[in-house]
């Protein structure tokens, strides 16, 4: 015998109440606001959503406030330093939040994929979004569909936005007006009208990092003395880092120059920014603010800071990185192969003494070398021995230095610098044309970068020139003014005046910064 079926549908309830007299639960109700910068004006619309919101919730009688969760100044593009957001999104997960209003879906998100991922997640826990502006409910069944095409239209916005923010950028770029953050920036702080202005007390700190490195100390060693003597770096902080060093001795802004947009935003959603290596324009602003370091003592920086990457001492080519620990290091050369010479500990049959002998020897790399050994305290007299000698010949070698000087006077090139300049100039104007007809500016930007090439080779050259006339002058002014000889190693005095001694089978050649050279028998 069959039984018909009995179907009893019962109905759906939000809310199960344990008899007909219990109050019915608020619905649990948080809004969220968002502004998109720090401005005045933004700051007031940020105050009047909270008012807004905080009214229109407590204006619905079976509603209950459950927070205003606001984001003052931060980009809806992402939602990683949305704090309150994300707050906000953990509270509903945690079920403490059964609504959120919000006033647009720019105020939620400007990426799609981020407004549809936490509209998705909230609505699993059954919580819906409402957008005011829009009026839609992301629980209706179009509310989706709705919520892809509006989000979509909101992220073009963004994009569009950011495209304009770049635009203006690099207007103001071609005009020379230069952006630096200086919370971390030694030396430079920014005045009322947002300029770089110098703080002394710094300046004397960067100042100290470059005659230090140009002395011949590492960055290491310039790092702990600064350390040592309690300075705090850009950051503030006591510890220094070879980075640091290394990122002040190589930033134009101390010449007074800015290089603009080194780096470059690769993506608007995620304010990707990467090292720019050529694919956007960049802007050299010369002269756009007061120097701290002369130009031709950071061209002699930037040359110094080549020839330690990779030093070539030696005549078979082989590299030798370069060393401070020493006064010596790099100093004494091998007559035979061109190779430099090691200080070594030396323990002959129980007799401990400081030798330096070739590299080729110690380290048996093939090349036979059979240069002598030398004690440090032969090298420390032998050196004694040549500025004596020079004190004693100083009309001579006065002579000699005068004729250097008048040398190095003929080899001037500053009309070829002008030259450079002057056809970069007319290259500049070439270039604003075609970008603005967008004809193909390939072979004038090849141009621009090799004349900027040319150009930096000449400063180097110049700042170089300008130094050998300055250790010129330093010897020729020791020569004058010392009255006696020496009869004690005086190492300063030694890191002052002599560029390299070459050991050979019957002498010392001791070559002097000014050019000069002395010969000392063994």
């Amino acid at each position: 015998m069959e039984v018909s079926k009995n179907v009893t549908v019962i109905p759906a309830r939000k809310y199960a109440r344990k008899n007909k007299d219990e109050e019915k639960p608020k619905l649990r109700v948080a809004a969220y606001c968002r502004v998109s910068t720090d401005s005045d004006e933004q700051a007031t619309s940020y105050e009047a959503q909270i008012e807004h919101y905080t009214a229109y919730i407590n204006g619905h009688p079976d509603w209950e406030l459950a927070g205003i969760y606001a984001d003052d100044g931060i980009s809806g593009t992402n939602t990683k330093k949305r704090e309150e957001f994300n707050r906000m999104i953990d509270e509903c997960m945690a079920g403490h939040i059964d609504m959120v209003i919000t006033k647009s879906i720019s105020r939620f998100a400007r990426n799609t994929l981020d407004c549809l991922k936490y509209i998705r997640q909230l609505k699993e826990k059954n919580i819906p979004v409402f957008f005011e502006k829009e009026n839609i409910n992301s629980m209706d069944s179009k509310g989706e569909v709705m919520l892809t095409i509006m989000a979509s239209l909101a992220q073009q916005e963004s994009q569009s936005l950011s495209q304009n923010v770049k635009l203006g950028l690099q207007y103001r770029y071609q005009q020379g007006e230069i952006q630096v953050n200086c919370n971390r920036f030694l030396g430079y702080t920014k005045d009322e009208n947002k300029h770089l202005v110098i703080v002394p007390e710094e300046a004397e700190i960067v100042k100290r990092i470059y005659r230090e490195y140009l002395e011949g100390a590492s960055m290491l060693k310039i790092a702990r003395g600064l350390e040592v003597d309690g300075i705090l770096n850009g950051a503030g902080k006591e510890r220094w880092h070879t980075s640091n060093i290394n990122q002040i001795l190589r930033n134009e802004k101390y010449i007074g120059d800015a290089l603009l947009q080194k780096t470059y935003t690769v993506d608007f959603l995620t304010k990707k920014r990467v090292k720019n290596n050529g694919l956007v324009p960049q802007y050299y602003v010369e002269n756009s603010h007061e120097a701290i370091i002369p130009r031709e003592i950071f061209m002699q920086v930037q040359e110094e800071l080549i020839r330690r990457r990779c030093v070539h001492l030696s005549k078979n080519g082989k590299k030798r990185s370069y060393s401070s620990n020493h006064c010596f290091a790099q100093m004494i050369i091998c007559g035979n192969c061109g190779e430099v010479f090691r200080r070594v500990h030396w323990n002959n049959r129980g007799k401990k003494s400081i030798v330096w002998r070739c590299v080729s020897r110690l380290e048996n790399t093939g090349l036979f070398c059979d240069a002598r050994t030398v004690s440090e305290s032969t090298i420390e007299q032998l050196l004694v021995t040549a500025i004596n000698d020079t004190l004693s010949g100083k009309d001579t070698f006065l002579t000699t230095l005068q004729n250097n000087i008048t040398t190095v006077l003929s080899k001037e090139n500053d009309k070829t610098l002008a030259d450079i300049d002057k056809r970069l100039e007319e290259l500049q104007a070439q270039l604003l044309k075609l970008a603005s007809s967008k004809a193909d500016y390939e072979d004038v930007a090849d141009e621009i970068y090799h004349l900027r090439d040319q150009k930096q080779k000449l400063q180097v050259e110049n700042a170089n020139r300008d130094e050998l006339r300055k250790r010129i002058a330093d010897m020729s002014e020791f020569l004058r003014e010392q009255p006696t000889a020496f009869t004690e190693y005086n190492e300063p005095l030694i890191r002052r005046l002599i560029e390299k001694v070459t050991v050979c089978e019957d002498k010392f050649t001791v070559e002097f910064k000014s050019g000069v050279t002395v010969d000392v028998e063994k």
